[in-house]
């Protein structure tokens, strides 16, 4: 069993392969996490993982427990897990307000869940998820994305209250675009010229999960490029 266990969920995005592969070139055993088998087979090799749909709480556990048995009990999680929409306040729907909801704050609450109490029984734990600048700031046009993401910040800083004093860390990283392959077609050049490589922000989490940011818990770290 490996005392140094890394769960990242969303492995088989941009974000999550290159977070996965600094995690583990800093010496974690590194399990991903998506719902995407095919891109979870395209990690590098070394790299571990288990296919599922952490959006749902029955299944994020289950996962979790899964890998606690099998590989060791989690000593980071890494949520990159996340999805957006366009439009305006007064255009949203139920449907896709649920989405937002269910996907960028029921995730990290669910995964949260799960791996709490191996954290706490090991009497340590980091976690970080990926917030966003339109959840700390409005922003027009991205209404329902928007509050989602501002209740996963809130959701970080509440979670830093109630763990922390169980020697857990929960922060977030706050990017606002993410120059990603899939990102780019959608991105004109002045946007394209402000975007954060995943690279930069895998530097970010990796610098969070470690001995190096022990004192820090409950912040939420801008990514918002030049």
């Amino acid at each position: 069993m490996s005392e140094h266990v890394a769960i990242l969920v969303g492995a088989a995005g941009e974000l999550g392969r290159v977070t996965a592969q600094r995690l583990a070139a800093t010496g974690f055993t590194v399990v991903g996490v998506d719902r995407n088998e095919k891109g979870l087979t395209e990690l590098p090799e070394g790299i571990r993982y288990k296919t599922g749909d952490a959006t749902d709480p029955a299944v994020a556990k289950s996962l979790v427990d899964q890998i606690a048995a099998e590989i060791g009990a989690p000593e980071v999680l890494v949520n990159t897990i996340g999805t957006y929409h366009l439009g305006d306040a007064l255009d949203a729907t139920p449907e896709d307000f649920r989405l937002m909801i269910d996907v960028n704050v029921g995730t990290a609450l669910w995964l949260t869940q799960a791996v709490a109490p191996y954290m706490r029984d090991r009497g340590s734990g980091a976690i970080v998820h990926v917030a966003a600048r339109q959840g700390l700031e409005p922003t027009a046009g991205m209404a329902t994305y928007g509050i989602s993401k501002a209740a996963l910040v809130h959701l970080t800083r509440l979670l830093d209250l109630e763990l922390r004093p169980l020697g857990i860390r929960v922060n977030a990283v706050a990017p606002q675009l993410i120059d990603t392959a899939k990102n780019r077609p959608y991105l004109t050049p002045e946007l394209l010229a402000h975007a954060v490589s995943p690279e930069a922000i895998a530097d970010i989490i990796a610098y969070l999960v470690s001995d190096a940011t022990a004192p820090i818990s409950g912040a939420v770290v801008p990514a918002y490029g030049p």
